[in-house]
């Protein structure tokens, strides 16, 4: 099976996670080639099926990227999840569903600003985002800096996330559960991106495993993770891979981001029989929808 393995133009060669994916899925049996998403010279016709990864740019193009993904042969994970997952507003579902959230609210262009958190830090960013892009801390949505922001953001006719910065991120970091092939395969521990006040510079993957440590999640955070991946429409059973990203609330974890487009899945803290459980279940998934 001949499988495209997209990424992005800053990734051409893919991303740390590129070579133990490659070796799982020659192993599998899978022809895999990396390709750029929107490199016009690719006939994305010729592959069996496309498996979803560095797709880092998408946030700026999300219209060309799903429409990209609806005109490919097969994708993993599947074209309608990959279009509720890369606008955060799928956090309002999840929270509908009973799955613990960060409490966020989401301001569009021209529309009101209830709801707002009224006190404390608050994080604000593009609803449409990824790799901490256009992403503060502020110390209040009046804070010049966060006002600044959301102008620029709406501006752009983009729509502002905003939801309270939970202090205990600080002394507890976030929490980052895999799940490969549907079922969990490793969990590690990160330090808060937004340590400081102000808006930070887009993060690389380097950025992120020069913080990390492999974990055990315990009981609590995976319920949490997988009320998560219940709610995601069409259920767990369709994803090949997953990241479900929890941090310390008031009274238990709650979720701050499910990653299931091109989530960096620190596939060196899995198992060998992890990475192939991931590699049988994308080809499984493309044979089966084929």
């Amino acid at each position: 099976m001949r499988i495209g393995v997209a990424t992005c133009r800053a990734a051409p060669d893919l991303d740390e996670d590129g070579p133990l994916l490659l070796a799982a899925l020659d192993a599998a049996g899978a022809d895999a080639v990396p390709a750029v998403w929107d490199d016009p010279g690719v006939d994305w016709a010729r592959f069996d099926g496309v498996l979803v990864r560095s797709t880092w740019d998408y946030p700026l193009h999300r219209g060309a990227f799903l429409s990209w993904a609806r005109g490919c042969r097969r994708t993993v994970n599947p074209a309608g999840v990959l279009a509720w997952n890369t606008d955060k507003r799928y956090l309002q579902d999840l929270a509908r569903a009973g799955v613990p959230t960060v409490p966020t609210v989401f301001l569009a262009p021209g529309g009101p600003a209830g709801g707002v958190p009224g006190a404390g830090d608050v994080v604000v960013k593009p609803a449409v985002s990824g790799s901490a892009a256009d992403t503060g801390r502020f110390a209040g949505l009046s804070d010049p800096g966060a006002a600044a922001l959301v102008a620029a953001l709406h501006a752009q006719g983009r729509t502002v996330m905003v939801q309270p910065y939970l202090s205990g991120i600080d002394t507890q970091g976030e929490t980052s559960m895999v799940f490969l092939g549907g079922g969990f395969s490793h969990a590690v521990r990160r330090e808060p991106l937004l340590g400081d006040v102000g808006v930070r510079r887009a993060v690389v993957v380097a950025d992120v495993l020069g913080t990390v440590r492999r974990v055990e999640p315990d009981d609590a955070q995976l319920a949490v993770a997988r009320a998560a991946l219940d709610a995601v429409p069409g259920g767990r059973a369709a994803l090949s891979y997953a990241r479900v990203d929890v941090i310390p609330g008031d009274s238990g974890p709650v979720l701050l981001e499910l990653e299931v487009t091109d989530c960096f899945l620190f596939l060196a803290s899995a198992t060998p029989a992890g990475r192939a459980q991931l590699a049988e279940h994308v080809l499984g998934e493309l044979r089966r929808e084929g």
